[in-house]
């Protein structure tokens, strides 16, 4: 027998995913997959507004802190990390709910989506070359072996793999580009946010996590090495709460710089998930919004 569709819940930051996987696996008796990159860090609880145990009401959540804010997060990592979840999921006779506002970590779980791999040396050697010769230069010859990429990239970070991906599969780093092509049956569950409710909405869950000790949560992750986390330092709230624990920013200050990028950052993900035609969206504010999301993923 074949297995059921993958379920995925996607939206923008604040519009209830989370709350919304939780009633889905209560009704279709399912598991959650975490899918939020930021929610992969013990510790980092607060800020993420991760669900706490008591809100998962006895549902199993699979990827949820298993990342110290040392590490690094990695997307190939987390691809294998699902699918084998949601493999072992299926096996036991129960759906695989995929929740998180994360994007390219959806795609990740749901498409056909390759990873190249990586060369350390050949990275050290592009990031000494940039050292030398600067953002123009390596972008020219990037303009050369993958204009398709040139034209979409302009940091130097995504500059240099493009080039490493380049040399060393031959292939453009363009190439590997996610297709909507799902890698097995899916079903996409979007929540449609009025924006203005959302903005404030976004900026009293900020405010609340202020008040429930974000500060304290940020100098206890910056004694465990938060500072040196790729990932996790970049974190909304955290990285502006961290000049609050240096004695550079104000509390009210960092909040309200976390208010906007927490605004913008919603505003990206709306763009993201509104461009993939195969999301069946449903209202946000919907009494029926359980019901009517489990009649869809029956």
């Amino acid at each position: 027998m074949a297995a059921p569709p993958v379920i995925a819940v996607v939206g923008p930051t604040g519009s209830g995913k989370s709350d919304l996987a939780v009633n889905l696996a209560l009704e279709l008796d399912g598991e959650v997959i975490n899918a939020d990159a930021m929610q992969f860090y013990r510790g980092m609880d607060i800020g993420t507004a991760k669900i706490s145990p008591a809100e998962r009401k006895g549902i199993p959540h699979h990827l949820l802190d298993i990342l110290d804010v040392t590490q690094e997060a990695s997307v190939s990592d987390f691809q294998q990390q699902a699918r084998e979840a949601i493999g072992a999921i299926h096996a036991r006779g129960k759906r695989a709910i995929l929740v998180g506002g994360s994007g390219l970590y959806v795609r990740a779980a749901l498409d056909v989506l390759e990873f190249p791999g990586t060369d350390p040396r050949l990275r050290a050697r592009l990031e000494a070359e940039h050292a030398e010769r600067g953002t123009a230069a390596l972008l020219d010859r990037l303009r050369a072996v993958d204009p398709v990429s040139a034209e979409r990239v302009s940091d130097a970070r995504r500059i240099i793999r493009a080039l490493e991906v380049q040399e060393l599969t031959g292939r453009p780093f363009s190439s590997f580009m996610p297709r909507r092509e799902y890698y097995q049956p899916a079903t996409q569950v979007g929540l449609a946010v009025d924006r203005e409710v959302l903005r404030e909405r976004l900026a009293a869950r900020v405010h609340r996590m202020v008040d429930a000790g974000l500060l304290d949560e940020v100098r206890r992750l910056d004694a465990r090495g938060l500072r040196q986390g790729k990932t996790a330092s970049r974190a909304l709230g955290y990285s502006q709460f961290l000049r609050v624990a240096d004695g550079l920013s104000t509390v009210a200050d960092a909040a309200e710089e976390t208010i906007v990028a927490t605004r913008q950052f919603a505003r990206r993900q709306l763009t993201w998930f509104r461009a993939d035609p195969r999301i069946t969206w449903l209202d946000w504010q919907d009494p029926d919004l359980p019901g009517k999301a489990a009649r869809l993923c029956a």
